[in-house]
């Protein structure tokens, strides 16, 4: 083999490697949970709705990205808890002119999930912290944003963040 055709190989496979996304194996979720619950979380902001929104975020998540079933939190094998500790929304840059333009909200969450057949935690977080940034003025050919925007996405990162915590722990 030609040392050319060896470099596209090695390329080609670091490529194919890389491209590669994390999906748990369905053969390492334990067997005895099958169902899960997320109670409303509290929520202890003055942001109206929050604890709902982090709520069906959550929820969503797992329909889509696992194979537990959403029941009531009596029927439940695994019950993910939690309330929303913190949330801001600051200035993070400015244009030329002085006037902000970049904000980044940050949402805060304490979570537990506990696996109630075995009657144990899997895992808890009193400090799960997402971020997400915007612009409320046209920037780099996207369209301005709003405070909203940036919750929502700051939200979508922790409902990830809190699939991949419960995924890693099986």
């Amino acid at each position: 083999m030609s040392a050319t055709l060896k470099l596209f190989m090695a390329v080609l496979t670091a490529g194919l490697m890389s491209s590669c996304s994390y999906s748990p194996s369905p053969a390492l979720f334990p067997q005895h949970l099958k169902t899960i619950a997320v109670p409303v979380f509290q929520n202890r902001t003055t942001q109206p709705a929050l604890e709902q929104e982090v709520t069906t975020s959550i929820v969503n998540r797992f329909i889509r990205e696992s194979k537990l079933r959403v029941v009531s939190e009596d029927q439940a094998d695994l019950v993910i808890t939690g309330a929303v500790t913190s949330y801001k929304n600051v200035v993070f840059g400015f244009n030329a002119q002085e006037k902000a333009q970049e904000y980044q909200v940050a949402v805060t969450l304490t979570v537990t999930a506990k696996d109630r057949v075995k009657n144990r935690e899997l895992w808890k977080d009193d400090n799960l912290v997402r971020t997400a940034n915007y612009y409320v003025t046209e920037a780099n050919g996207q369209p301005a944003q709003t405070e909203n925007d940036g919750r929502s996405q700051a939200v979508d990162k922790l409902s990830d963040a809190i699939l991949n915590k419960t995924v890693e722990n099986w």
